[in-house]
């Protein structure tokens, strides 16, 4: 499977410690990532000794030189050393970084043979047609390419195609001598948009759910998922396309109480665009019910039966195109702050609810505002 590709060299290389002095995984596909930091803890770093082997950086705080001094000293505990590297968005930013670079060239010329360097450029999105890459994403991977590629070995995290989520489901499904009906895994990889850490999280407990039963059916998928997943989130878009930003709050409130918390922020604003650019769809062909949203909406971007008329009605209460492409470009920045690391994931997905529940006549344009306050 072409996404899966690179991953899995990279994992055979880890079990067999064919390894380079240092890499760039690039790419926010999170279950990737969580991949291969599973094979470098399985097969370099043992779990007695990860205190003195693992050590974790982000050069929003760290400097890269401060790093790598750290990969040359050899430990006197460990055989290994193990150093993940996060915020590498900031060798990047304002000023020159011709030291940095130099200073990472300078050590893999001569590396610490028992230590890896692993940077990680999760600000970059790659989906799985690279023809509809962002052009900002694509300026800043050529750049990574012409920079860190130089010396450093690029493991691409690119987004999944339905298909190969669709396969990996079976075959995964398969390890643990349980079968998943065709409609089962197309629905469950449909509906969470081909997101493979999702799809990951969902298959255990769906794997836990059916217990001996080894058998995953449409209807555990619709119990255990869309029923825990899609039917909040649709609650939550009624909630606010009928402008109640209190009972807005309360439904975040309680997606950001259970399963993965904060951390699942940047899951839910996917899915809550998803659902926005549908009523958008939904709106410009002037859909009035759930057969002629079938007929309007392709494979891989439909509503699920159950949530159909809900979302109609939903997309029926805003009166303009312009109300709801609004909305998407509040998600857009709400989901790129999230990517900055902020102190406070939760607030930035409150303040982004406040803005989506609020009444149109509410909402006042930056300009004015900036008006007002001279």
């Amino acid at each position: 499977m072409k996404a899966f590709a690179p991953v899995e060299r990279f994992v055979n290389d880890v079990s067999s410690h064919k390894l380079k002095a240092g890499y760039v995984f690039v790419g926010d596909e999170g279950f990737f990532r969580r991949t291969c930091r599973e094979a470098i803890l399985k097969h370099l770093v043992p779990e007695g000794m990860r205190e003195f082997s693992l050590y974790e950086f982000d050069l929003d705080s760290s400097e890269i030189v401060e790093v790598l001094d750290r990969a040359r000293t050899p430990s006197l505990m460990a055989n290994f050393q193990v150093f993940f590297v996060r915020g590498v968005k900031a060798l990047y930013g304002r000023g020159k970084h011709d030291a940095e670079f130099a200073a990472i060239a300078e050590y893999i010329k001569n590396p610490n043979p028992d230590a890896l360097l692993i940077l990680v450029a999760d600000h970059i999105s790659i989906p799985s047609d690279l023809r509809r890459m962002e052009m900002t994403d694509k300026e800043r991977y050529e750049r990574i390419r012409e920079t860190l590629g130089e010396y450093l070995t690029i493991i691409e995290f690119a987004r999944v195609e339905e298909g190969e989520a669709v396969k990996w489901l079976n075959e995964s499904a398969a390890l643990h001598s349980t079968k998943i009906d065709p409609d089962a895994s197309r629905e469950l990889v449909d509906s969470l948009g081909g997101d493979m850490m999702m799809i990951s999280n969902e298959l255990e407990k769906l794997l836990l759910y059916v217990g001996e039963k080894k058998r995953i059916t449409l209807g555990d998928v619709e119990t255990m998922v869309l029923a825990a997943k899609q039917r909040t989130l649709y609650e939550l878009t009624d909630a606010l396309s009928s402008h109640n930003r209190a009972r807005s709050l309360e439904i975040v409130d309680a997606m950001l109480s259970t399963g993965d918390g904060d951390e699942a922020s940047i899951g839910h604003l996917y899915m809550l665009a998803r659902t926005f650019r549908q009523m958008l769809v939904i709106l410009e062909r002037n859909v009035r019910d759930t057969r002629a949203l079938y007929q309007v909406l392709w494979q891989g971007f439909r509503i699920p039966p159950f949530a159909a008329e809900d979302v109609i009605r939903q997309a029926r209460r805003y009166k303009s195109r312009r109300e709801l492409t609004r909305a998407i470009r509040l998600i857009s920045r709400a989901d790129a702050a999230l990517r900055t690391n902020p102190p406070s994931k939760r607030l930035i997905l409150e303040n982004l609810i406040l803005d989506l529940a609020a009444e149109p006549t509410q909402v006042v344009p930056a300009w004015q505002q900036e008006g007002l306050l001279d």
